[in-house]
């Protein structure tokens, strides 16, 4: 019998609508002011850290919705976004540097959609909610790492030579900078050899020699083109390993880019966790493995009295240690890293996978230290701020410590664990900072905001304003020229959005004002294929068909070129989303999503209704 579904057709229609439905209404439910507090490594975020943060907030009479712990972390709710910025000071102060203290917006999604892993859909910075910091590189840095790797050259070039030197060191200027590399000679010949040997092999350097208090000195300097190039290189290399932290941390759609000379505007779209994201950009953790020392005595070395090529490290385990100043490897030679469990100990462990250079390297120096001890040391930048006189002051400090020593038992190459790590949570961020590369200058977080409903309002009021309008305005015109028909096609419509909007929610898109044109866009795009089809059916009635008959035609004969049409703009949006960037791949984003959900609604959709409808009946006209 003509114009009548299956069950099964009814019962799909009726899932996708309940789905829709339930995966959208979050989106309802808005968002609160937060404060997210998260320890950093060595600290502990308690209940004692809840209590704490909730006298301050009292003390200073700052209002407050709810404290929460959980997922190791606090979450402080707020009324509005003036007392969310007071309480951020507060806490800030009062909690110190072991703690990241972090704005936030937390949704009001009830639990029990929560459960069902229904989340509203994030939105842009344009819109509201998500991070934006301004980071700033410290390039100069970057030259002074580069003169510390001409150290360790220079001194295996006058080793594997045989020209002998008393000391190598960067030389210190009196502001506290850097003045190139300087090596002092016991004699004049040793020091014309040692300069002959390195204008041979480094020949854009700068090499100066003088005399004083009876040794002879070389001094090197890098030019300052070659400066300028490692200054560039190193804003590059920042730009890409903060990408590669991004993608890990799974933004979508972020903002990464350079701002002037020295610094780096990042924008993180929706992201929920803030603390993290700032703890996980801002940190310059790498790795460095030395050869330990196994003949003289630590406590010597404690008491001031360290022997030459040697340096004392500290213990995470507690005590020190002395390490041989040569590096055996850096952590640049890592291309991947993950955490995981020790099976021996069950302590938690990153498992390391060198390159093939790197891989070479050390093969060759543990083969060669077989059964000599070897220390990781863990190397992290910190910034530490301090209120002098009502000002911040900001100071730089570099944490070196040994998370692990062991004998090399065998030949090591391009795969290997560590371990000697505090919890499973620095397993995983180190593993993170490793795989994604270490930063080539530290980078200090000048500026940081949340952007909330004040900066995007507007846009969102436009927007939304843009939706209804063009949506009643298609209602309107459906409704007047094609009647009954017409509002099974504006129920079809109201249909799609909320699947549209269900979809994003789903796969946690991020929503931009693009993102809004291509919804706009698709709310007239899904009327269309109803229009083709709807004049099908007149045109078979005007030929004298029935109207079951018409209905039937209109739907089977329309189907091709609806298909046609929404294809070739797919085609399009496809190629959008694969070429496009940012404000770009957002409005290819919604296209897509819209062009397939409204021929679901358009076709199946508007036909299971006019089906319910007419289907099976004796009809003597159509409203439309």
């Amino acid at each position: 019998m003509l114009n009548q579904y299956s069950l099964w057709k009814y019962l799909l229609i009726f899932l996708v609508l309940l789905v829709g439905v339930i995966y959208a209404t979050p989106n309802l439910y808005g968002e609160d002011p937060a404060v997210q507090v998260t320890a950093i490594r060595g600290a502990e975020v308690s209940l004692a850290t809840q209590e704490l943060v909730r006298g301050v907030l009292v003390n200073k009479g700052i209002d407050y919705q709810s404290i929460v712990l959980a997922n190791e972390q606090i979450l402080v709710l707020f009324n509005n976004t003036e007392d969310q910025l007071k309480a951020k000071d507060v806490m800030r102060q009062r909690l110190g540097d072991d703690y990241v203290v972090a704005l936030n917006l937390a949704p009001r999604t009830p639990d029990w959609l929560l459960a069902i892993n229904a989340s509203p859909m994030y939105l842009g910075l344009d819109l509201r909610g998500g991070v934006h910091f301004l980071m700033e590189v410290d390039i100069n840095a970057a030259v002074s790492q580069s003169e510390e790797r001409y150290i360790s050259d220079f001194r295996t070039l006058l080793r594997e030579n045989r020209i002998r030197y008393s000391k190598i060191d960067q030389h210190k200027l009196k502001d506290g900078g850097n003045g190139g590399v300087e090596i002092r000679f016991g004699s004049e010949e040793m020091r014309n050899k040692g300069d002959a040997q390195i204008k041979d092999e480094y020949p854009e350097l700068l090499i100066k020699s003088y005399e004083k208090d009876g040794f002879y000195f070389l001094r090197i300097n890098m030019s300052d083109t070659e400066k300028n190039e490692v200054r560039k290189l190193a804003l590059k290399q920042n730009i890409t390993t903060l990408r590669n932290r991004v993608n890990e941390l799974g933004v979508s759609e972020p903002v990464i880019q350079q701002q002037g000379t020295n610094r780096i505007v990042v924008q993180l779209p929706g992201i929920q966790d803030t603390a993290r994201a700032k703890e996980i950009l801002g940190a310059t953790a790498t790795l460095e493995f030395r050869l330990a020392d196994e003949t003289h005595d630590v406590q010597d070395a404690v008491n001031g009295r360290i022997p030459a090529g040697f340096k004392l490290y500290k213990q995470r385990s507690g005590g020190h240690v002395l390490l041989k100043n040569r590096v055996m490897l850096t952590g640049d030679y890592i291309i991947d890293a993950s955490s995981g469990i020790d099976q021996q100990n069950g302590g938690p462990t990153v498992f390391i996978t060198l390159d093939g250079k790197g891989a070479n390297i050390f093969s060759k120096v543990t083969g060669e230290n077989i059964k000599k001890l070897m220390g990781v040391v863990f190397i992290e930048n910190k910034i530490d701020s301090r209120e002098v006189d009502g000002e911040i002051i900001k100071t730089k400090r570099t944490v070196e410590e040994v998370i692990n020593v062991a004998r090399i038992q065998d030949q090591l190459s391009k795969r290997f664990m560590i371990t000697g790590l505090d919890s499973t949570r620095e397993a995983r961020d180190l593993a993170l900072l490793l795989r994604a590369g270490a930063l080539a200058a530290p980078i200090d977080i000048v500026e940081e905001r949340t952007v909330g409903p004040s900066m995007g309002q507007d846009n969102i009021d436009k927007g939304t304003l843009s939706v209804i309008i063009g949506f009643i305005l298609v209602l309107a015109f459906m409704a007047i020229w094609y009647r009954g028909f017409g509002m099974v096609a504006n129920l079809a419509l109201m249909f799609n959005l909320v699947v549209i909007i269900a979809v994003l929610s789903m796969l946690q898109a991020t929503l931009t004002l693009p993102g809004i044109a291509g919804i706009v866009l698709t709310v007239g795009m899904a009327v269309d294929a109803n229009v083709l089809i709807f004049e099908r059916i007149r045109e078979e009635l005007r030929n004298g068909n029935s109207p079951q008959a018409s209905i039937h035609a209109g739907y089977a004969k329309a189907v091709a070129t609806i298909a046609d049409a929404n294809i070739t703009t797919l085609i399009a949006a496809v190629i959008l989303l694969g070429f496009g960037s940012g404000p770009i791949k957002g409005f290819a984003i919604t296209l897509s999503i819209g062009i397939a959900t409204s021929m679901f609604t358009a076709i199946l959709g508007t036909r299971s209704i006019v089906n319910l409808m007419y289907g099976g009946k004796r009809v003597e006209k159509l409203s439309i």
